[in-house]
This record gives structure tokens, C-alpha cells and sequence, in this order.
């Protein structure tokens, strides 16, 4: 299809969808969870393993404490009972707020601000003296020849052209002095908000929906407000533009590229595939290109057939949960149907087309003309993005998360080092890191009692290398296809839905946000003395708090190499954030006075300023607010304050913070504005940020004024 025409349409069938207010699980609305991740919570948990859970771990840790009540709301955090442990736990304290940073940073990381109070408004929340721009909406032109965005008649055609919907990850990388290209992910589309009832027949908004996914790259410049940015509409001299979408050719690389599992009836040689999808967050690598994680790709592949049986192993072992393990599978509730007008999301028809799914994928955006490959030995999950580092060694070290509930944390370390400089040799040269290495995944243990402090250590357990496989009865090839299988072997630690993990440039430590875990306690076993089997949630801004079950508003974890050196296998953890209202009893913000802090609830990406603080995005407050993004010291006296900096729209989650410039610009993204149970297009929830007739995701940077 290269047309859609505006006349004589079929309506479009859409799939049951419930009309009513209110959430689908924890915190989100009905559409979110039947367009971001085919309502992942209604299947059984994709990991059945029964070794340890990260709740579990934390219960040794946080149950060491007893939580003060009353006083404590308004004074602190979580301290031991009894003067001994009190006196560890201050001790420990005191050494983090010591720690400060020498780097002042620069405006925003320095910007003494009044949070920004939580809200429900259909609008961008910002403090007093700063500001922010749109620079580039849903629909508006990428590509020479593009047409002016109308939702009542679009065709695919433009859509190649146009910016992509749900815009995720933002990437920015330096053109020159004024001018940069920034790279943006397209993660998912939504049927009932994108298109006006009645407009376009059930293929035509199929073959809309895959084009619309992908990423662009667009060249964008300095405006005149320090911290200010804009695209540039003269599409002649973007000549760095680009719209990678279905038809984009990737290549697969690394040890699994060729093999039988990844071959299909298109593609013989099992080494190209057509298309990202579900692309959610990402990073930057020390090279200047960018990394994509593959989030939620199992809900575009279904069949109205048979699901196949899985393959057999190298060692003989059937593989009977290899679509089920990633929740591929039959679904009544699909809304797509990619299926019924392309075979190769028809699971019977092409049964290997989703092992060529679930990877990272890197970019060069300076050449617009390259082709972007997968990197198999990253290993295939729901990544949620990918961030690289350099150990002391030169090597490439890119940590991952894999969101789903109870699943793990994820490490590579390349087996060849960086190269220096600027030619033509060495960037080809560290285009290859990420071919050959290990692969690991996190253990984490508690350490006890004695210490009295809410920590323990942990280990990164070795998958395989690109030529030898270290769990027993699977080759490397097969490890890096089926890497949650290969992983549950091992016995890692179960997480509450790993999202970013991410270096601080200035610490070197690695910040993980968990997100959540509704089910925490029901299909999870409950945790011994864990806060976070249940907790203290709010239905709007100034409700009471009510006790929810599960884990609902998430926690930040905070890792530290053995000796500072990522290359190492051994490291430290804490929690430096459970999340939630500072007046919940289970609440802790590093040690900081719970009544100087903002709620916070699900984190999800973070980013970091020149002084070391944290910056985290929110999708899903369970805390009836609208999400946001917010500044965390993480070391000195102010380590754990929480301030909330700004607030998107009504139904959308924070994504794509990125600290620019000299922390003069930070990049965010409204993703889904008006994404709440029982609205439209015809019927809208937000009309963010054009006040029109409907909501559009965009690209914001925040500024001084």
C-alpha cells in the first residue's frame, strides 16, 4: 500500500476496548497497557524460575530497619532500631554527604528552583524563570517532500517522511558550533488516539501503524535564548535527515548473525532484517553513534493459526517456552493485526521472524546513508535502552535492563579496546567493539544485619563469550537468541521491571530505575518485612493515601564497581530512592528529610548534569499526578533531594531527558499526551501542545529564560 485515500472507506473494526475512566493496572490507563505493551500484565509472568527476587534481597536489607513513624514522616528516613545501628547507619550517611562533587555544574545543574507542585493540568509544569520550546511534534515534515500533517488524510507515503509517533529516547550529537542532529526513538502507536473514527479501513491503519515506528534523525540549531533549540525547517539543508522505518534494511552482526534461527522466507542468509520496532530508550556511545533498545516487540507477532512448537537445541533439548518466555504469542486482544496484512508478523507462517527482534540497534546519524545494525551479542530481550562506558582499561561497557517484572540486569564488556582519535580507522574500528566480548547478567545479595546499612554486594555472572558459552547445554549462538532462558540457569536476581541504567559521568557509579511491580506479593511471593509488598498510593494530587498491594511506585538502585573499574565482575549496591509521597512510611529519599522532598512515583530514564545529578523521567504515577522529571543530588548534603523540575501534560509519561550544552539544555519528550482510559481522536483528553482538536507527542527542551 502507497496510498491511503480519505474517501470511501470501510470503518475501521476496532478491537474491544472497554470505555471507562479509571486504571487498568497500577497507575495506567487502558490504552497505555493495550498499545505500549499488549496488556503484558493479563498474561501468566513470562519468568516461572523460583530463585531470588530483588524484593527479596531488599527485605534483607530494608527489613533491617525499622521504619519511623509520626516524627520520621517529617525528620529523615529508614534507621535501624537501636543505638548501634543508628550510629552505622549515620556514619554511613555521613561519609555519602561528604562526597560532594568539586564540579559546581553548569546552569541547570547549579539553578536553585521551587519544585513545581504535582498537577493534573494539560500542560508543561515548569518553575518560575525558566521555559521551554516544542521543536518537533507528530506529523511534521523529516524528509524533503513531506506534506503538511492532517490525520484525516494521511497515506504511507508521508508518513516515511514525517516524525513518528510516541516519541521515546533522545539522543543529540554535535554538528558544530550552533547546529546538531538528534536522534529520536518512535516506540509505539496508538490506534484509538492517532485516527478519527470511521476515517481509514482496518489495513490501511495496519500498514500506517509499521511505518509509523522507527526513529528519526533531524538537524536542529541554536535559538537565541541560551539553552534554546529549534529544528531546522529548511529540509535542503538538512542533508543529515533521516526516517528509519520498515523498509530501513539493518544488519545483524556478532556471533548469532546467520544462524538457522534467525532465517526466514525473506531474508535466507538469517543477516537482514527490515525494520526497529518498539524502539524505547537508548544512549550515546563514546564513538558518536546510537544505541536503540528493542522494548516491547512480542505484541506485533500473532496468528490466527497454530503457534509453533520451539526449536530444538544443539544438545537435543526442545525449547518449548521460546515464545512464551518473551510473551509472544496467540492474542485476542491485539489491536494491529499486523498479521493480516504482512506473513511475516504471522507467527505459523514465519516462526523465526521474532528472534530478529528484541536487540540492540546502533546508528550512525552523520551518515545518513549507513546501515544500522543489531547487535547480537548484546543478547535478545526487552531492552529498555543500552549505555555504554569506558573501564580503566579502554574497554566498551554497555549495562542494560530487560523491563519486564522479574527480570534481570544485564553487562557487556568488549573484548578489544577503544580507540583514540578522530579518523576514518579508528571509528570503524570502535564500530566493531560491541561484536565481541562478554555477556553477564547481576546477581545481588544482601549482606546482612551486622552492618546496619541497607546494602549489599553483588556479582555479574558470565553468560558467554563470542566464542565460548558458559551455561551448560547451550551454544553461544543460542545464549545470545534465548538469552532470558540462558539467564534463568544461572539463577540472577529478579527485578522489579528494569528500565534505564545508566554511568554517571561524574561518580562513576550505575543508577538503575526499577519502575514498579504491581504484582509484588501475589503472583511474586511477599518479601519478609519489604515496604514494597505494599504501598501507600494516591487516586489525584490531593487525595488521601490509600494501601495498594505491590510495589507502585518503584526505587532507584544504586551500583558501585569493585575499585571503580567497570571491567571488574564484583560491585556494591544500595538504595538511594524507594519511591513514593514523602509521607508514606515506606518512602526513603537517601537519608534526606522526607518533608523537604517531592512524591515521585515509577521512575523510569534518568540522565545526568555535569555536577553529578541525578535526573529522573516518571512514566505511570501511581501518586495521581501527572509524571515529570526531577533533579537528585547524589552525593553531599543534599544527596536524596527529590525536586520535581517539571511536569508533562495530562495522560503523557516523561521521556528522553538529556542534559546538553553545558547543562544549558535539557531535552524532554511528552509521549501519549490525553493517553487515559475513554478517550479519542474524536473524543480527546489533552490537546497538548497545539490547543487544536488533539494531542501530538513532541520533543521539548527546558531552559533558562
Amino acid at each position: 500500500m502507497s496510498t491511503v485515500h480519505p474517501d470511501h472507506r470501510t470503518p475501521l473494526p476496532l478491537i474491544p476496548l472497554e470505555e471507562r475512566a479509571g486504571h487498568r493496572h497500577g497507575s495506567r490507563s487502558y490504552l497505555t497497557c493495550l498499545y505500549r505493551c499488549g496488556n503484558a500484565c493479563d498474561q501468566p509472568v513470562p519468568n516461572p524460575t523460583d530463585h531470588p527476587t530483588i524484593g527479596e534481597e531488599i527485605a534483607k536489607a530494608v527489613g533491617r530497619r525499622t521504619v519511623l513513624r509520626g516524627a520520621a514522616i517529617g525528620g529523615g528516613a529508614l534507621v535501624l532500631s537501636g543505638a548501634a545501628g543508628t550510629a552505622a547507619a549515620a556514619a554511613a550517611d555521613v561519609v555519602e554527604r561528604r562526597a560532594a562533587p568539586r564540579r559546581a555544574g553548569g546552569p541547570l545543574a547549579r539553578a536553585d528552583f521551587v519544585a513545581v507542585p504535582p498537577n493534573r493540568n494539560d500542560a508543561v509544569g515548569l518553575p518560575d524563570g525558566f521555559d521551554h520550546d516544542v521543536i518537533i511534534r507528530w506529523g511534521d515534515p523529516v524528509l524533503p517532500g513531506a506534506p503538511a500533517f492532517d490525520p484525516r488524510a494521511l497515506t504511507v507515503d508521508a508518513v516515511k517522511k514525517q516524525f513518528g509517533y510516541n516519541n521515546d529516547y533522545v539522543g543529540v550529537v554535535p554538528m558544530g558550533r550552533d547546529t546538531a542532529l538528534m536522534v529520536v526513538n518512535h516506540e509505539y502507536d496508538d490506534i484509538t488516539l492517532m485516527y478519527p473514527s470511521g476515517t481509514y479501513t482496518a489495513e490501511e491503519i495496519a500498514w500506517l501503524g509499521i511505518y509509523t515506528h522507527g526513529l528519526s534523525v533531524v538537524t536542529i540549531k541554536r535559538g537565541r535564548t541560551p539553552g534554546s533549540w529549534r529544528r531546522e525547517t529548511d529540509l535542503r539543508k538538512a542533508t543529515k535527515n533521516r526516517r528509519i522505518n520498515a523498509d530501513t534494511t539493518f544488519r545483524l552482526t556478532g556471533p548469532a548473525a546467520g544462524h538457522d534461527l534467525l532465517k526466514t522466507g525473506a531474508d535466507a542468509s538469517g543477516s537482514k532484517v527490515k525494520g526497529t520496532f518498539n524502539n524505547c530508550a537508548g544512549g550515546l556511545t563514546p564513538w558518536g553513534t546510537i544505541l536503540s533498545g528493542e522494548e516491547n516487540f512480542n505484541q506485533y507477532f500473532n496468528t490466527p493459526g497454530a503457534v509453533p512448537a520451539g526449536p530444538t537445541l544443539a544438545d537435543g533439548t526442545e525449547l518449548s517456552t521460546s515464545y512464551s518466555r518473551y510473551g509472544i504469542g496467540q492474542s485476542s486482544s491485539d489491536p494491529r493485526r499486523w498479521y493480516a496484512v504482512d506473513d511475516r508478523f504471522d507467527l505459523e507462517k514465519e516462526p523465526n521472524e521474532p528472534h530478529r527482534f528484541g536487540w540492540v540497534v546502533e546508528v550512525d546519524p552523520m551518515d545518513p546513508t549507513s546501515t544500522p545494525v543489531k547487535h547480537t551479542m548484546l543478547g535478545r530481550f526487552k531492552h529498555e535502552g543500552a549505555n555504554v562506558t569506558l573501564s580503566r582499561s579502554g574497554r566498551a561497557v554497555v549495562y542494560m535492563g530487560d523491563d519486564e517484572r522479574g527480570d534481570y540486569l544485564y553487562k557487556f564488556v568488549s573484548a578489544e579496546r577503544f580507540w583514540r582519535g578522530r579518523g576514518g580507522r579508528a571509528r570503524a574500528h570502535n564500530k566493531g567493539l560491541l561484536d565481541t566480548g562478554t555477556l553477564y547478567v547481576a546477581r545481588l545479595t544482601g549482606d546482612g544485619t551486622e552492618d546496619g546499612v541497607y546494602d549489599g554486594t553483588g556479582e555479574w555472572l558470565p553468560l558467554c563469550t563470542d566464542t565460548t558459552s558458559y551455561v551448560p547445554g547451550m551454544t553461544v549462538e543460542e545464549v545470545l537468541i534465548f538469552t532470558r532462558h540462558a539467564a534463568d540457569l544461572l539463577a540472577p536476581t529478579k527485578m522489579d521491571r528494569p528500565e534505564d541504567v545508566e554511568i554517571n559521568p561524574v561518580n562513576g557509579k550505575v543508577y538503575a530505575a526499577l519502575t514498579n511491580n504491581s504484582n509484588r506479593g501475589a503472583s511474586f511471593p511477599p518479601d519478609e518485612a519489604n515496604p514494597i509488598t505494599t504501598s501507600m498510593v494516591r487516586s489525584s494530587p490531593v487525595s488521601e493515601l490509600t494501601t495498594a498491594t505491590g510495589n507502585r511506585n518503584g526505587y532507584i538502585l544504586e551500583m558501585t564497581p569493585k575499585r571503580g573499574d567497570h571491567d571488574r565482575t564484583e560491585f556494591t549496591w544500595d538504595l538511594l530512592l524507594v519511591c513514593g509521597d514523602p509521607e508514606a512510611p515506606e518512602t526513603y529519599f537517601g537519608g534526606f528529610p522526607k518533608d523537604q522532598v517531592s512524591p515521585i512515583s515509577c521512575p523510569d530514564n534518568v540522565t545526568f548534569d555535569s555536577a553529578g545529578n541525578l535526573w529522573i523521567a516518571t512514566d505511570g504515577n501511581a501518586l495521581g499526578a501527572n509524571d515529570g522529571l526531577f533533579r537528585v543530588p547524589v552525593a553531599g548534603p543534599n544527596r536524596g533531594q527529590v525536586k520535581q523540575f517539571l511536569s508533562v501534560p495530562k495522560g503523557a509519561e516523561c521521556c528522553g531527558p538529556l542534559m546538553y550544552d553545558g547543562d544549558r539544555s535539557l531535552f524532554f519528550a511528552p509521549q501519549h499526551p490525553g493517553e487515559v482510559s475513554g478517550a479519542s481522536f474524536d473524543a480527546p483528553a489533552s490537546t497538548w501542545p497545539d490547543g487544536g482538536d488533539y494531542p501530538r507527542p513532541a520533543v521539548c527542551v527546558a531552559y533558562r529564560a
